[in-house]
């Protein structure tokens, strides 16, 4: 049997990127709606607003618990001030109820750069703001933790806002320079070699598609005490990639059509054993949905939890991580043995050991 440390060090240049499955939230974020503000909504959307309740705690906290991916909602303020005085807390005063706890007590939404909520003026509370604080926060718990493996962060840029929201501020768009400004603010906070960007995967090949055909995924040694920023919104990966053909000088990954020059991460979000196992063996890095926060958890939660955890996605992204409290129904996502991330049950190699995926 090999010392331990020897095994330590086999899993770190046999093991990669993709060879592994982690658990992360859904709108780490979210830091629900004030209590006032609930009472005033009660009446007009009863069945919307259960479903915005959930609150997570801060990203320290859920790192500290095992979540490897976070995601975090943005929307572009260039000039700062757009989001900084939501319709919520007018609605309290001019309703005489008790005000809400401040949401802006540094008054950084006056201030320009990206902003991290669900909907603006309705559900706004955030749990870091802005977005380069977020980013900071998870930053200084990386180097706290030197051997964690990469920490994915999911950025789901929002211009637009849902048809039931009241009138709300108008979000700006994601134009080409939005994102130039996005990752602008990303390189502002991480370091080049803290990040594992599209260039790093790419290497000497032509496109981002073909390297992860033939030579794969980095290593754990490679992306240790790293992060990995993943693009949502497929509709805006064109807009993203122009000026940048197939991810050339950008940070984040696209979630793009397999196949594609820019194709190297996916989503599906809706758990498909075959169709993940598909990808997962093609060489695609692919993040599902074990749960939706609208959906009450039922029998059939638990199916479509096991289902994601078998399909061998490698994020599997929920509401209900198992070191959040507030899951009082007792649904969690976490693997069969009780971790929060483990070697890939569809494509690990067999030197993988998941108890060594992050130990000293």
């Amino acid at each position: 049997m090999l010392p331990v440390a020897s095994m330590a060090e086999t899993v770190d240049v046999t093991t990669r990127i993709n060879h592994i499955q982690v658990i992360g939230t859904h709108n780490s974020y979210h830091a629900g709606i004030g209590k006032s503000e609930q009472r005033l909504w009660l009446p007009e959307h009863l069945n919307l607003l259960a479903s915005l309740q959930y609150i997570h705690p801060s990203l320290t906290r859920q790192l500290d618990g095992g979540v490897r991916q976070l995601e975090l909602d943005v929307y572009a303020d260039h000039a700062g001030g757009r989001y900084a005085y939501p319709m919520g807390p007018k609605r309290v005063a001019k309703a005489g109820m008790p005000a809400d706890p401040d949401f802006d007590p540094e008054h950084v939404m006056t201030m320009p750069g990206f902003k991290v909520m669900h909907v603006p003026d309705l559900d706004y509370r955030s749990v870091c703001q802005p977005f380069t604080a977020c980013l900071n926060e998870i930053r200084t718990w990386s180097h706290a933790h030197p051997r964690h493996i990469p920490v994915f962060i999911l950025i789901e840029p929002k211009e637009d806002v849902p048809k039931w929201a009241f009138p709300a501020a108008k979000p700006e768009p994601m134009d080409r320079a939005a994102f130039d400004a996005l990752d602008a603010e990303i390189r502002s906070v991480f370091a080049s070699d803290e990040i594992f960007t599209p260039d790093d995967v790419r290497g000497a090949s032509d496109t981002l598609n073909h390297a992860i055909m033939t030579r794969g995924w980095p290593t754990l040694a490679q992306s240790r005490g790293k992060v990995v920023f993943l693009l949502d919104v497929r509709q805006l990966g064109p807009i993203y990639l122009q000026g940048h053909p197939s991810l050339k000088n950008r940070v984040l990954f696209t979630n793009a059509q397999a196949g594609t020059p820019d194709a190297a991460f996916i989503e599906i979000n809706t758990p498909d054993e075959h169709t993940i196992a598909q990808r997962v063996r093609e060489g695609y890095l692919v993040r599902t949905r074990s749960d939706d926060p609208d959906d009450a958890i039922t029998p059939a939660s638990y199916v479509r939890r096991d289902i994601a955890l078998a399909s061998g996605a490698h994020i599997v992204s929920t509401d209900y991580p198992l070191s959040k409290p507030e899951a009082v129904s007792g649904f969690h996502v976490q693997m069969p043995d009780g971790a929060m991330m483990r070697c890939n049950p569809l494509n690990a190699p067999k030197t993988c050991r998941s108890d060594k995926l992050e130990s000293r």
